[in-house]
């Protein structure tokens, strides 16, 4: 990870909350022959004994799930997507333009669970997704059998975090009329990423 000091958040709890707001993680493994591999689920988050863990669930019978049997150690990646910012909004203008972006890396120690936890979980990720008490397609409203046997090809697990680390690349290293001219830049343009980067950069400079 690009490891620079004022590229950081305020403080930790502004961590957490960007990795909760931005639960579709890219996790990250290595197979039994030391070679990467990766595959990207929504989690939920459980805090308890002072500690984190990611909570989730992934295809039965794939490269990933392999991978993660063999070697406990994984990486959660939780960001956003990135803006382009042209160095002709900064006040000296003739110098390379870059890239803002946050990203938070989670290092952790993955535990594959049973059915009751697997159940439990679907129930949760339903419930915080369809965000609708009366929507049709809540765990508890579908056929049994359906559930049970889709059930089958899944598998719950749940991520001890041991370690976690973050960029927030929002225009630190710039001067206050250069970071203006920056969001101002993000702002106007169609882009909604742009626009959503623009809006961090605000809120961080807000504090």
């Amino acid at each position: 990870m690009y490891n620079i000091p004022y590229f950081k958040a305020n403080n930790y709890e502004d961590v957490i909350v960007f990795m909760q707001a931005n639960p579709f993680v890219t996790l990250c493994g290595v197979d039994i022959d030391n070679k990467p591999i990766a595959t990207h689920i929504p989690v939920m988050f459980d805090f308890r004994d002072d500690k984190m863990f990611l909570q989730g669930h992934i295809m039965r019978k794939q490269n990933h799930t392999t991978a993660f049997e063999n070697n406990y150690n994984v990486l959660a990646i939780f960001s956003t997507t990135p803006a382009y910012v042209s160095a002709s909004n900064y006040v000296v203008k003739n110098i390379g333009s870059t890239i803002n972006y946050q990203a938070v890396h989670a290092n952790g120690i993955i535990k594959f669970m049973g059915n009751n936890f697997l159940y439990d979980l679907l129930t949760k990720l339903t419930n915080k997704f369809e965000n609708n008490p009366n929507s049709p397609s809540l765990v508890h409203k579908m056929d049994e059998k359906y559930v049970s046997d889709n059930m089958k090809a899944i598998a719950g697990i749940e991520i001890e975090i041991t370690d976690i680390q973050h960029v927030f690349k929002l225009s630190q290293n710039r001067d206050e009329e250069s970071r203006n001219n920056i969001i101002e830049y993000l702002q106007n343009k169609e882009d909604v990423n742009a626009k959503a980067v623009a809006k961090a950069m605000s809120m961080f400079f807000d504090k």
